[in-house]
């Protein structure tokens, strides 16, 4: 497996997670393996999300070409900054299609799952959040869902449905931790290098067309 030169790889942890987190970890392990570490940036983002993606925005503004992957509500920053930077893609991994009505109902003090650091989710988060959300994905090309069927947190037809006009993996089973992710690394290299036939993976699971 080759790790695309010239393309700048951020890892983009999700709600309460943390660059610790056993996918994060798992791709730096690969980066390790290939030295190529220079190549991958796994920020510690801020639980504020206007926050957050000023440090994704900075990171995508100082490579020449990035390739973000996106885990849950990492999915739904990067589905943004794809939208709105011509010289970046994305793998979203398990995303949240719709974050600030999904959190919503677990408003008041939180913690990190990972640091241990507890907040107060407030509605300043949820404003935030519904201020990134978009409609409609307009430049579906420029992303490759990988979602599992099991997932137990998320409803996976939701991002199915949404990412509809993008290039899907959909795996029958799995969790929202995406099972076997090491599995998809390759994949994920390929889609990085532009030369994956993305068009072999979609798949739109049967109850979706109803």
């Amino acid at each position: 497996m080759q790790i695309p030169a010239g393309t700048q790889f951020i890892y983009v942890h999700g709600f309460n997670s943390s660059p610790q987190s056993f996918k994060a970890q798992q791709t730096r392990a690969l980066f390790r393996e290939r030295d190529a570490e220079d190549q991958l940036s796994i920020p510690k983002l801020s639980h504020f999300p206007a926050e957050a993606m000023v440090q994704l925005k900075e990171l995508v503004e100082a490579s020449e070409r990035a390739l973000l992957i996106g885990s849950s509500l990492g999915g739904f920053y990067s589905t943004w900054l794809t939208e709105h930077y011509a010289r970046t893609r994305a793998v979203l991994v398990n995303p949240a299609v719709a974050p600030h009505k999904l959190l919503e109902s677990m408003l008041g003090v939180t913690e990190n799952y990972y640091s241990g650091e507890r907040y107060e989710l407030t509605q300043s988060h949820m404003d935030q959040l519904k201020a990134l959300y978009l409609s409609e994905v307009t430049h579906p090309d420029r992303l490759l869902l990988l979602q599992q069927e099991g997932d137990e947190t998320l409803d996976y037809r939701d991002a199915v449905g949404y990412y509809k006009t993008s290039p899907q993996i959909v795996q029958p089973g799995g969790s929202h931790a995406f099972e076997n992710f090491d599995t998809v690394l390759p994949l994920i290299m390929e889609f990085a290098a532009r030369q994956i036939d993305t068009a072999r993976f979609t798949h739109q699971p049967a109850e979706l067309g109803d």
